[in-house]
């Protein structure tokens, strides 16, 4: 049965019945493989990628001579052929490696990827470095990729793009006479007219987006940051149509654009929550952390999180209500991300500084307010976390969807968790009757959301969440994957029904990997 919304099957052909034949294939292409290739002792080996896009793309992919196009993750010299062979023949489908040397890494990847697009589409502007060399990698890269497609596929396979690191990869199909249907999915925020407007290369990067058959967004607000900048800079584009799906005329093309708002596997995870090894790390917390209320935060080390914000929030709520003091507990999870670069060096320096004088500040004996981990944890034992947490706070500057917030919410399995949630989370959109929502910059109004959750009574958290998880279960990876194909592709998905099997932790904006992946 589709998930297709209806306001979405009214604007599409009548061409959803097609495929019957299966012929054709879905290709994959992202920034990253859905692999993890290491080296020990001279030989390189390579384990398969998690992130709920892997979980999703997987079943659809395998067994039916699909493909998966994109970077290995390293410039290091690698027999790609015996290597990823092997890794092909395990997964069940295609894996094409990209290949880049390390002056394409820096350009493409550490530049114009991580250092123009990620906090220019985030609302962090200070932090840009619009130095034009990143921008002629970058095309050459994306060139690469589009090659790379030409020589693996057929005219008839249908290709799925990912995220901000690949814009011009539909164009470069384009000009090289390959007329694919094609979709690209954007996994972070588009920027507002004021932001975007900065970008010097806003012109190309629109007109390269609309050489997709369909481009996608995470919410409605994404979908409509975009469509006021195409008309600004385009004014004669026109836009018809209702729903999660429109339809933009542009120079004689019809593009559709939507917003999509990904998810994790809900069932999966459940299932995994109540594993024993899950259980087991439950048990333990809940004896560790059996006198206080635990507040959790899970964040990848990135400057979009507003984890300084966050923890000045939380040194509020401690210094106007004394009455929590020792009766809470804030585990800060911080996952280790681009630690070459000198902006992440800094703030995770701000960082720990800060976590020390909270920590001097209201520590007694016996007691810390602040339990700091900068790591990565084991599956079953951040399940057992968000399980055991009587408070998330996911409080990002800005977020394209944030899936900690959807994780913690479907492990929430007494139905007593209470998510305090930015209200610049694209997921805010979706969990805004059961979170609590609050702008991270308001310090106080945070701490405020703080007590406001330590005192909730039973009744109320059990309504809030279960309004939550409900829409979590309703809307998972599947219906995503369901939903962006048929109206990418205009296909019928019998012939690519995913098949719910062992979960693959979650997702998020840079390169698919989740809170419980990396």
């Amino acid at each position: 049965m589709s998930h297709l919304p209806q306001e979405t099957a009214e604007i599409l052909p009548d061409a959803l019945n097609m495929n019957k034949t299966n012929k054709t294939r879905l290709v994959a292409v992202s920034n990253r493989l859905p692999i993890s290739l290491t080296k020990k002792e001279g030989t390189w080996s390579v384990e398969p990628g998690s992130g709920g896009l892997v979980t999703a793309l997987a079943p659809v992919l395998r067994n039916r001579g699909g493909i998966w196009i994109g970077w290995p993750g390293t410039s290091q010299e690698v027999d790609f052929e015996s290597v990823f062979g092997d890794a092909s023949s395990a997964t069940g489908y295609d894996l094409i490696p990209v290949q880049m040397n390390e002056e394409e890494v820096t350009g493409y990847y550490e530049g114009f990827a991580n250092q123009v697009i990620w906090p220019l589409f985030h609302d962090m502007q200070s932090f840009c470095n619009f130095d034009p060399s990143f921008w002629y990698t970058y095309i050459s890269v994306n060139n690469k990729f589009a090659d790379k497609i030409v020589n693996n596929t057929s005219p008839d396979d249908y290709i799925w793009v990912h995220d901000y690191h690949l814009f011009h990869v539909g164009k470069f199909l384009h000009d090289r006479g390959r007329l694919n249907r094609t979709g690209f999915f954007l996994h972070i925020p588009f920027p507002p007219m004021d932001i975007f407007v900065r970008l010097p290369w806003r012109m190309e990067i629109l007109e390269a987006l609309m050489d997709y058959d369909l481009v996608g967004f995470q919410t409605f607000r994404d979908r409509k940051n975009f469509l006021d900048c195409l008309q600004r800079y385009f004014p004669d584009t026109g836009v018809r149509g209702r729903g999660s799906v429109v339809q933009v005329n542009f120079r004689g093309r019809v593009v559709r654009i939507g917003y999509f708002p990904i998810s994790i596997d809900y069932q999966g995870l459940l299932q995994e929550a109540n594993s024993e090894g899950s259980i087991k790390w439950y048990r333990s917390f809940k004896e560790k952390f059996q006198d206080y209320t635990l507040v959790l935060g899970v964040d990848r080390m990135d400057f979009t999180k507003g984890l300084p914000q966050r923890l000045e929030g939380f040194r509020d709520a401690l210094k106007r209500y004394p009455e929590i003091r020792e009766k809470v507990i804030l585990t800060q999870i911080l996952v280790p991300s681009r630690r070459t670069l000198t902006t992440y060096q800094t703030l995770k320096a701000s960082i720990d500084r800060l976590i020390g004088e909270i920590n001097g500040q209201f520590a007694t004996m016996g007691w810390d307010p602040i339990h700091y981990h900068y790591r990565s944890l084991g599956l079953n034992e951040l399940l057992a976390l968000y399980h055991r947490a009587d408070i998330a706070l996911v409080t990002p500057l800005k977020d394209g969807m944030n899936l900690v917030a959807k994780e913690y919410c479907a492990c929430s399995i007494q139905n007593n968790g209470v998510l305090i949630l930015s209200e610049f989370a694209g997921a805010a959109a979706e969990l805004h009757k059961g979170a609590l929502l609050v702008n991270p910059h308001d310090i106080e109004g945070m701490a405020d959301a703080l007590f406001y959750a330590f005192n909730m009574d039973w009744e109320e958290k059990r309504h809030r969440m279960k309004k939550m998880r409900q829409v979590v279960r309703r809307r998972d990876i599947f219906r995503w994957v369901d939903s962006f194909l048929q109206a990418a592709f205009t296909i019928n998905l019998n012939n690519f029904q995913p098949v719910k099997e062992e979960y693959v932790p979650g997702v998020s904006g840079e390169d698919f990997a989740g809170m419980l992946s990396v």
